[in-house]
Parts: structure tokens; C-alpha cells; sequence
């Protein structure tokens, strides 16, 4: 019976790419993509020729539909995102719903995700993580949803994007000026860039930057695993 799988590919370098995403993409008869044009540069590179279809959050239902009936001619299909894992914080939740529904495999593809390179590198995780993806962008609505999940006392982690992440921080740093935060920019590109402090010093880090350029995580830490002092408290 023929397969839909969902394809985790690179989030900026594309080495982070596994042999086996690459070996599917290669034995698959078709390619569905969030940006046709976008996953196309990422099978130039790896010199695989295969027929695309378009599969983003505006048509998933009707491109499901299709990717289906090629499921039923018994075509395997892969699945890729513009960048990362499909179904987080990217189409793909509806595409696999529909395959399954149909009777058909859907088999993951481990590769890179945004949250799991930057907590990686963050600390102080703690036993639960909260990964929320992108707030609202209306600021009531985006200051109270961050208000609930740091009242948690829970790490968090959440997507932000380069217009944004300024008034973010200042609603972090409004809610708790000293809880500590890391902040990845461009992770695995040319210009990465991951700073740390409290959610006051990166407030003022952001501000007084003329220009912000590329997208964002922001690790948010539980209030239980808050280290600021490098000096011991014994006496």
C-alpha cells in the first residue's frame, strides 16, 4: 500500500538534512510542499527530480483530496514544509488527518524543528516545556495568552518574527523583568545569533538595534530553574 511521508528538511543549513529524508525524497513518486518554489531549490541541491504538488494552508483540503487519489493509484507521497517539521507551527495537521482517515500510512521523517535547536542550547528546561509557536499578533490578546503560560511556571518557547520581536520582549520584561529568556535568531543560518539574560537585559539589547532582520525563538524559562548568580549562597 502506498505512503505519505512527512519529511522534516533543514531550517536553514542544509546539512542538517538526514540521509534518510534525503533517500525518501529520492524513492517517492511525488512531492507535495507548503512552497513548491521553496522545496524545489532543496531537491536541486541534492540533484532529485521529482513531479510537485502544491500543499499549503490555503488549499491542504483540496490538495489532500489529490494527494490521496495518488495514494489510491499507489504512488508514495512525501510531505515537506518550507523549513522544519510539518504539522509545527506549519500546514500538514490537515493533510494527515485526511491520509489517515483515507486508510492510508502516514510515516514521519525525523529532521530539524526551530523550539527543539534552541532548547537544546537554552538550559534550565526543567521536566515540562510549553511550546506554544506564534502568539497573537493583537497585543491584548498576545500579552494576556503570555501571561497565562509564564503564570504556568513552566519553560516556554515561542515563535516570533523579526516585526515583532521588540514588543514581545517588552511584554516578557512587563510581566517579569527578571525572568530569563534565550533568544534565537537565524538558528543554523550564515547569521545565527542566541543571546541570554533576563527579559530586561534583552529588552534593551532588541531596542537599541537600528535594524532587526530574520526569524525568531524565544526561550522563556520556569520560574523554578531562575539562576542569575554565578556566586554561592553558603556563607
Amino acid at each position: 500500500m502506498a505512503v505519505l511521508y512527512i519529511i522534516g528538511t533543514p531550517i536553514g543549513n542544509l546539512g542538517d538534512i538526514t540521509y534518510r529524508a534525503v533517500e525518501t525524497l529520492k524513492n517517492v513518486d511525488y512531492v507535495a510542499a507548503e512552497d513548491t518554489r521553496h522545496t524545489l531549490q532543496l531537491l536541486n541541491h541534492f540533484d532529485i527530480k521529482k513531479p510537485m504538488i502544491s500543499c499549503r494552508a490555503q488549499n491542504e483540503k483540496y490538495a489532500g483530496e489529490k494527494i490521496i487519489s495518488l495514494l489510491k493509484d499507489g504512488h508514495d507521497v512525501a510531505y515537506a514544509s518550507d523549513a522544519g517539521t510539518p504539522g509545527v507551527s506549519d500546514p500538514g495537521e490537515v493533510l494527515v488527518d485526511l491520509v489517515r482517515e483515507a486508510g492510508f500510512d502516514v510515516v514521519p521523517i525525523p529532521g530539524p524543528a526551530a523550539f527543539t535547536t534552541l532548547v537544546s542550547v537554552a538550559g534550565a528546561g526543567g521536566k515540562t516545556l510549553i511550546f506554544e509557536g506564534f502568539l497573537s499578533p493583537k497585543s491584548g490578546k498576545r500579552k494576556s495568552r503570555l501571561q497565562e503560560l509564564m503564570d504556568t511556571g513552566n519553560a516556554v518557547v515561542i515563535y516570533e518574527s523579526p516585526f515583532r520581536i521588540v514588543k514581545l520582549l517588552t511584554d516578557i520584561a512587563d510581566i517579569d523583568n527578571e525572568r530569563r529568556i534565550v533568544v534565537g535568531r537565524e538558528l543554523t543560518k550564515l547569521h545565527e545569533e542566541i543571546t541570554s539574560g533576563t527579559a530586561g537585559d534583552l529588552l534593551a539589547d532588541y531596542s537599541s538595534r537600528q535594524s532587526i532582520k530574520g526569524e525568531f525563538a524565544v526561550f522563556i524559562s520556569g520560574v523554578k530553574k531562575i539562576k542569575f548568580s554565578e556566586e554561592s549562597t553558603d556563607n
